[in-house]
């Protein structure tokens, strides 16, 4: 397997519909002043005592004494914070100093309070590249994706004008792929998958999947284990890819394999025999493909295989060989059985 690469300036974008909202949280509570409270008068003008008990009191028609009116002044009311959606513009760059992303960003904001079932709420969204949103004064996270490069960061919405500018440090990754000896490979007989990276398959998370030749991935910086099919059976090539921020990253995975067809003669150079059920097994006995056509194709990897051919009670069976390399036709025939 080989991997060839060159690297030039990213760019694919890639644009998704959204929407946006507004979301309010009630302002925080207001502490009341603390009550005053006023000694009782007496009948000749005189503050009752503060001292003797309440049953003496009561004994003598008095009325119970009472604490004196406070001398605290009462806390001063906290400023009531502005409930009204203040504006927003949010802004992304491909690198830290970098351009600024024109097209292909999605935004989404969210509250941090949590709902009933302990997710983020949304509080608004966009897919504008330079997002005008409005939110009421609070903490929100931010989310913004480009293609499949995403970051998030904490958002403070204060009253007046709020600006936020977030960095992705996101790149491209194309890829193709070709049979060893640089023979060309039908596009439609190729597709990628793109995982994060890992030493095992349990340890990776797919990012991107069935991506054609020559699609460009947008994605945040950092090693990906990529994944080349090339046919439906089992010429799979892989590597470790590493993409880096604002640059596109070209590679090319190599096959070691070749298209192989099959048909059912009388002779050599004859005429396909219809009505055949075909099987293709490896060298242990593995079936790797099962096909009822005149004349089946698939795509193999290099190695041992024999071929079954069964038409109505007679089975027909050659062993053959793949190499890398052009496509290449198996003639299974019946005059030698």
């Amino acid at each position: 397997m080989g991997i060839r690469r060159s690297l030039g300036l990213l760019a694919l974008l890639i644009v998704a519909p959204a929407f946006a909202q507004d979301a309010s949280p009630d302002a925080p509570p207001v502490p009341a002043p603390l009550p005053a409270f006023h000694s009782p008068i007496m009948d000749d003008g005189t503050a009752a005592s503060d001292t003797g008990s309440d049953t003496e009191n009561a004994a003598l028609g008095t009325p119970a004494p009472t604490q004196p009116a406070s001398t605290t002044p009462a806390a001063p009311a906290a400023p009531a914070v502005p409930a009204d959606p203040q504006p927003v513009t949010l802004t992304a760059l491909v690198t830290d100093g970098g351009q600024q992303i024109s097209q292909g960003l999605v935004w989404r904001v969210y509250n941090t309070k949590l709902d009933p079932s302990g997710q983020l709420v949304l509080a608004a969204k966009s897919d504008q590249a330079v997002a005008q949103i409005k939110l009421a004064p609070g903490e929100y996270v931010v989310d913004v994706a480009y293609g499949r490069a995403q970051v998030s960061d904490s958002l403070t919405v204060k009253p007046g004008r709020n600006d936020k500018s977030m960095v992705l440090d996101a790149g491209g990754l194309r890829l193709n792929a070709a049979i060893t000896g640089d023979v060309p490979i039908p596009i439609n007989l190729l597709r990628f998958d793109i995982f994060t990276a890992g030493q095992s398959d349990a340890e990776r998370t797919v990012v991107a999947q069935n991506l054609a030749a020559n699609d460009i991935a947008t994605l945040s910086a950092g090693t990906y284990h990529v994944v080349s099919y090339f046919g439906d059976v089992n010429a799979v090539v892989r590597a470790d890819l590493k993409v880096e921020a604002g640059k596109l990253t070209d590679a090319t995975l190599y096959h070691k394999a070749a298209q192989i067809s099959f048909k059912l003669v009388s002779e050599t150079g004859g005429e396909a025999i219809a009505g055949v059920d075909w099987t293709v097994k490896t060298a242990d006995g593995a079936t790797v493909m099962t096909n009822s056509s005149t004349f089946p194709s698939t795509v193999l990897q290099e190695g041992d295989y024999v071929v079954l051919a069964k038409r109505g009670d007679q089975v027909y069976n050659r062993d053959f060989q793949v190499q890398a390399g052009q496509p290449k036709e198996i003639e299974v025939l019946t005059t030698v059985y």
